[in-house]
């Protein structure tokens, strides 16, 4: 019979497991690969550091939770999300968020100048940014805002158990009581897109990231608001 998974918010002792979880999922995603090319560079303890300062700012300012099996002994993380809260197209940035922003940038700038770029390509970084920004500005156009799934792992070892859908639903639920919408960027075309569309996601746009040829392929979803069942 298979066990019950609990959901929760992360906290500050899940976030070594929340942490472990990433790193072990995204081992051979796409986009890591791309972005971090320099593979001989790559230092996985200046990544752990890097995930944990963000995993702290998301536990203060996203919707950041936690896949858990409570019957087992060790408690292990064996997925996790991270989703952007919508923001009304009226509102703007609050002097709290702007300090949660420089706060992050502090804390970045800190680790690059302690451990440097753990094998990051600045360049395509940037890349990245540049296009996840065009994409966003282009799809989001719904003024109550949209649910951002930034993040969302399952380790492979627990996959098929229902972790990744019980996470999605955690925010989805909220999102069809308020009638928004929600939006991810999925790393890999197949069979990903496939998942998500399960999930109520539909396909709208390619974002291709080019760097002198060297392309990395982002699909971007949005999923409408439904009728609660």
């Amino acid at each position: 019979m298979m066990s019950t998974i609990s959901i929760s918010p992360l906290r500050e002792e899940d976030i070594p497991g929340a942490i472990d979880a990433i790193q072990k999922a995204f081992a051979e995603d796409p986009y890591n690969l791309w972005v971090y090319n320099d593979r001989s560079n790559l230092n996985l303890n200046r990544n752990r550091v890097s995930l944990g300062i963000r995993c702290r700012w998301g536990i203060r300012n996203a919707l950041f939770y936690v896949a858990k099996d409570p019957s087992s002994d060790d408690n292990k993380v064996l997925g996790i999300a991270m989703w952007m809260p919508p923001r009304p197209s009226e509102l703007k940035e609050t002097w709290g968020e702007w300090l949660e922003g420089w706060k992050l940038w502090c804390q970045q700038v800190g680790m690059n100048v302690w451990y440097g770029r753990g094998g990051l390509n600045v360049k395509r970084y940037y890349i990245w940014k540049k296009r996840q920004a065009e994409a966003q500005t282009e799809i989001w156009t719904d003024p109550k805002g949209y649910y951002f799934c930034n993040i969302i792992v399952v380790l492979p070892e627990a996959q098929g158990r229902g972790i990744g859908r019980a996470l999605f639903h955690e925010v989805t639920k909220k999102a069809d009581a308020e009638g928004r919408r929600c939006y991810l960027e999925s790393s890999r075309d197949e069979p990903n897109t496939k998942i998500y569309e399960a999930m109520g996601f539909h396909f709208v746009k390619q974002m291709d990231c080019d760097d002198d040829g060297d392309v990395c392929k982002l699909y971007c979803m949005v999923r409408e608001p439904q009728n609660p069942s």
